[in-house]
């Protein structure tokens, strides 16, 4: 299909696979970008890397505000050492989105583990968001747009 609907279509199922890749590890996001962007037109790679990216951020603040939520609930008691320094590294105003914006990136540490800290820590939600949305969109570009110009 090609035009508007092609479009719309592509941006559906990248949309459905980053949120599920986002919470299922079955579900990998990076092998399907290079499926769809080896048969796909310049065009629908952004809109490809666009939805991947909206996709895996919205699943990760899945992710990000059941930690959020579960923290609240939790007994009171001291945290370990490392979940203590981890929590102060997510609130800083420089440390925690250069953590957000490398995982989201490059996946080192898991973006997965980096959701799920980031909001047991506090770390606000929308800096968190803009991030992970930042990152995701580099790191399929990376993928995606130089396979469509081979």
């Amino acid at each position: 299909m090609t035009g508007v609907v092609g479009l719309l279509l592509v941006a559906g199922a990248a949309l459905g696979v980053g949120v599920g890749s986002a919470l299922l590890p079955l579900f990998n996001a990076e092998a399907y970008a290079v499926l769809v962007a080896v048969s796909s037109k310049p065009a629908a790679a952004v809109v490809l890397v666009l939805a991947l990216a909206a996709g895996q951020t919205a699943g990760k603040l899945v992710l990000f505000g059941a930690a959020r939520r579960g923290v609240q609930r939790r007994p009171p008691g001291p945290p370990s050492r490392w979940a203590s320094r981890v929590a102060r590294l997510l609130r800083s105003r420089c440390g925690g989105p250069v953590l957000v914006l490398a995982s989201a990136t490059t996946g080192v540490p898991p973006l997965a583990v980096v959701s799920l800290a980031a909001g047991a820590a506090g770390q606000r939600w929308w800096v968190f968001a803009a991030l992970c949305l930042l990152g995701r969109v580099g790191r399929f570009a990376a993928i995606v747009l130089p396979l469509t110009v081979l």
